[in-house]
């Protein structure tokens, strides 16, 4: 149970005053992170608590927010502060009463992630490393994308894969793919567009019919590759789609190179929850490699 003594401290030296003796309520949801309410003389603060020594997670997440806000795209929750306590970790951001975004919502998204994509850098990567749920994700900077992809993407992946426990053929037909995976990009050569990162449902709401992002995984990379999440548990309507192709249409190539983004998020899937993702996995691989 975090200290909420310890807690009320140090968000106090941020500003934030804890109403009274306001008891923080539980909210369900998360598979990571503790998160919880909090009344403050702010009004409803969000808070993510975690163990003390984590606190760069929740750093990286912060940095992550804020760097999605500098784009001026896509609504994202304001850092409140992101402090530590002898035990806990807190992250603590705006409260937003969030819906399910409807038809409208989901076309504005669609033009607003365009739009955020056309924030771009000159290296792929990012200034910091951060993380994939649980999983480091090393944003090491390089001005060559399928070399970033292969080495800090699923090179990285197979690799924990492999300590693991998920060797043999996910290995051998995993390095099979990562070493000719230049053919799916032989005449296509993405720009280093500003990522969510790790863009499911779940990390998507809405506020007045206004898009929200939150719980990003940022760095700079090929664009598709945030499209590829969104599809591979689904939830995003055809509007989503439809708008984004609007303002910016993927080039031919995408549907390959889908499966490729796909196998990223897949493999690290494998890696945090075991074995019931090592079957689709090696589908996606086999697929690949016979194309």
């Amino acid at each position: 149970m975090p200290d909420w003594s310890g807690i009320a401290e140090v968000l106090r030296d941020s500003g934030i005053i804890v109403t009274g003796s306001a008891a923080p309520t539980a909210i369900t949801g998360g598979d990571i992170n503790a998160a919880w309410k909090l009344d403050t003389t702010l009004g409803p603060v969000f808070l993510k608590t975690c163990p003390a020594s984590d606190l760069q997670r929740f750093e990286a997440e912060a940095d992550g927010l804020v760097e999605l806000g500098k784009a001026g795209a896509i609504r994202v929750p304001q850092v409140l502060a992101c402090v530590r306590n002898e035990s806990d970790a807190i992250l603590a951001l705006e409260w937003l009463t969030l819906q399910e975004p409807d038809q409208r919502a989901e076309q504005v998204l669609g033009e607003q992630l365009a739009a955020q994509h056309r924030h771009t850098h000159e290296q792929f990567g990012w200034r910091r490393d951060n993380t994939i749920g649980m999983t480091p994700q090393i944003n090491t900077q390089d001005e060559d994308w399928v070399q970033f992809f292969r080495r800090w993407r699923l090179g990285l992946q197979l690799e924990l894969a492999a300590s693991n426990g998920f060797s043999g053929t996910l290995q051998s037909e995993g390095r099979m793919l990562i070493a000719g995976f230049e053919r799916f990009f032989s005449n296509y050569a993405p720009q280093a567009s500003l990522l969510h990162g790790d863009l499911w449902g779940g990390n998507r709401g809405c506020v007045g019919g206004v898009p929200v992002l939150f719980d990003p995984a940022v760095y700079y990379g090929d664009r598709e590759s945030d499209l590829a999440m969104t599809r591979l548990f689904g939830g995003f309507s055809e509007a989503f789609y439809r708008s984004y192709e609007s303002a910016w249409p993927l080039e031919p190539g995408h549907e390959d190179r889908l499966l490729l983004y796909q196998l990223y998020h897949v493999l690290n899937h494998l890696n945090l929850f075991g074995s019931a993702y090592l079957g689709r996995a090696l589908e996606i691989i086999r697929d690949l490699n016979a194309r």
